[in-house]
């Protein structure tokens, strides 16, 4: 006789909901003010969709032990939904470890672009590379974000710049989410930089006339999956008309705008991204007041990259005035050969410390906001019913030390578990701290 239920979590020290009356984002007070429930539990049903979640008296009350395929007893833990990467770019071959000396010795990210590497040294390599060697990369990386807490993330191509390598790269995305347990929102990226060669007239109507029509013939005839389309919009790289272009056929095919703006000049690109009702702007380093307004109008998210200013040591994106605007604020970690890190719990970290968000801020911009840049904050980024049982089991008693602690995940996060399956269980300890925790969320 099969079980009613796949997985029950119980006696947790803290339930942190993030959100509980189904928002789609938070932003200023919501953002500070997280639903958490101390001594909760959670039920996932067979279908891997959250069924409960409440105060652990009330889910024994309701539920009998015997009916689920298993149990975790989190006595002394906390609960979180599963983190959410906004973006990544995880599939290419030949890595750059070289240009990390030339950027401590003070080069520029455009004077490694125009020294011929960057983005098109990952491109000679990536068009090099077979499909199975893409494939095996990724998901040694996939799995290496898995580890550190993430359950959805979004995957971008762009090493291509022609229409085979593109394709090639969104193949292998596709491959990794049908063989892997985490979730992946797929971005195509054709306009991630200006090919070597070419005029950015010429490489627009490459996009435009050549990779967007297979794309979508592709996508109509059900054989490729894109969620989302991407620019780089910049100097030297692609103008505000050409990324209008580009984008604006994008959302003509279906897919959601989440492009790169604003990162190394002011470009207005949140103020084009606003008008064209973009899901996502990422970077916004070089955002203006008029560019935040904009946003936080439209209701346009911010994907902020702390890892990237970080390493190109930009300065900091205005995180705070983002927030206070009323900007809809999301991490990603910017994982790439220019920026390798695979855990959201660092990106949260360094936007503490570095972008002066709080705890709680950083950790709904990580989960339902992030979700809500991707188009998923329906079914991820928060522990509510109906959505995915995407969660993450700590190993302390107060879910801040997730963001507190620097690295040494594998000790802290117990069991990471995506749609009721447990697919990391670090079977490790360690030692508790009985500090104070947040108010009660009324249930």
């Amino acid at each position: 006789m099969s079980s009613n239920y796949r997985l029950l979590v119980k006696n947790a020290q803290q339930v942190v909901l993030i959100c509980k009356d189904g928002e789609k984002f938070v932003t200023k007070h919501g953002m500070q003010n997280l639903c958490v429930i101390e001594n909760g539990s959670v039920v996932i049903g067979s279908d891997g969709l959250i069924k409960a979640v409440g105060p652990a008296e009330t889910i024994r009350a309701q539920y009998s032990e015997s009916s689920f395929d298993k149990v975790i007893d989190a006595a002394g833990m906390c609960v979180l939904p599963g983190l959410v990467d906004a973006h990544t770019h995880p599939v290419w071959a030949g890595d750059r470890v070289h240009e990390f000396a030339m950027k401590l010795a003070g080069a520029t990210y455009m004077d490694v672009h125009r020294a011929g590497g960057g983005i098109h040294f990952t491109v000679e390599h990536t068009r090099a590379a077979g499909a199975s060697e893409l494939l095996t990369s990724l998901r040694s990386r996939l799995a290496r974000m898995q580890r550190a807490g993430t359950t959805l993330v979004e995957c971008k191509s762009g090493y291509g710049l022609e229409l085979h390598t593109e394709l090639k790269m969104l193949e292998v995305i596709q491959e990794a989410g049908r063989t892997l347990p985490i979730n992946i929102s797929s971005t195509y990226c054709g306009a991630h930089a200006v090919p070597r060669g070419k005029t950015v007239e010429e490489a627009t109507k490459d996009i435009l006339q050549v990779q967007l029509p297979e794309l979508k013939e592709r996508m109509s005839a059900g054989t490729l999956r894109v969620d989302n389309i991407d620019v780089f919009c910049e100097e030297g790289v692609f103008d505000l008309r050409a990324t209008r272009s580009i984008l604006q056929a994008g959302k003509d095919m279906g897919l959601n705008i989440n492009f790169h703006g604003d990162e190394l000049h002011p470009m207005n690109s949140a103020q084009l991204g606003a008008e064209l009702g973009a899901s996502a702007i990422s970077h916004l380093e070089e955002v203006t007041d008029e560019g935040i307004a904009a946003m936080a109008t439209a209701r346009t998210a911010a994907v902020l990259l702390p890892t990237t200013a970080y390493i190109l040591r930009l300065p900091q994106p205005r995180a705070r005035d983002m927030l206070e605007a009323g900007v809809i604020v999301a991490l990603g970690s910017d994982f790439n050969p220019n920026a390798y890190c695979c855990s959201m719990p660092i990106v949260m970290h360094l936007a503490c410390v570095n972008m002066k968000m709080s705890m709680p801020e950083a950790l709904a911009a990580a989960t339902i906001n992030a979700a809500y840049a991707l188009r998923r904050s329906d079914t991820h980024g928060s522990l509510e019913v109906d959505k995915h049982g995407d969660l993450l089991v700590l190993n302390a008693a107060r879910w801040e030390h997730l963001i507190y602690q620097l690295g040494g995940h594998q000790e802290l996060i117990r069991y990471v578990v995506i749609k009721g399956n447990v697919v990391v269980d670090n079977n490790k300890t360690m030692d508790l701290y009985p500090e104070e925790s947040p108010p009660r969320c009324n249930q």
